[in-house]
């Protein structure tokens, strides 16, 4: 319970950022992992993102509607695509990363970047050992 009261307390300081925008939380981090790598394969999209494959085709459907990313099909295989932002998609990354930065500074500033970089440090160590608890 305690993580999932930490994640819900460090969202409600990103999301009314994220709605003036029109975006979810997990529209935001599909923009955000394309504007770090263009052109990625849906499949390695999700794990980038964290998102289950359903989840994901919802939120590529509904950006390509928007005309914030666009699909091209990969040459070998034309049943594979990747994703890529288009340059409004490019656009709204501009508009809403530095108030996601600000927002991270915000919460360097109140919590210590110290205390930041152990709690940072420790969950990379629960995520390794979970994971390796399920090999």
């Amino acid at each position: 319970m305690t993580l999932l009261q930490t994640r819900e307390a460090v969202m409600k300081k990103f999301i009314p950022s994220l709605k003036e925008h029109g975006l979810t939380p997990q529209q935001w981090r599909v923009i955000r992992a394309l504007e770090h790598e263009s052109g990625l394969e849906i499949s390695t999209l999700a794990e980038r993102c964290h998102l289950l494959m359903p989840s994901l085709s919802r939120i590529i459907n509904h950006l390509d509607k928007e005309a914030l990313i666009k699909r091209k099909t990969v040459d070998s295989d034309q049943r594979r695509s990747k994703i890529f932002l288009t340059e409004l998609g490019l656009e709204l990354f501009a508009k809403v990363a530095p108030k996601s930065a600000e927002r991270y500074a915000y919460i360097e500033e109140k919590y210590g970047v110290r205390k930041l970089e152990l709690l940072y440090e420790l969950l990379d160590d629960l995520i390794k050992t979970l994971e390796e608890s399920n090999t």
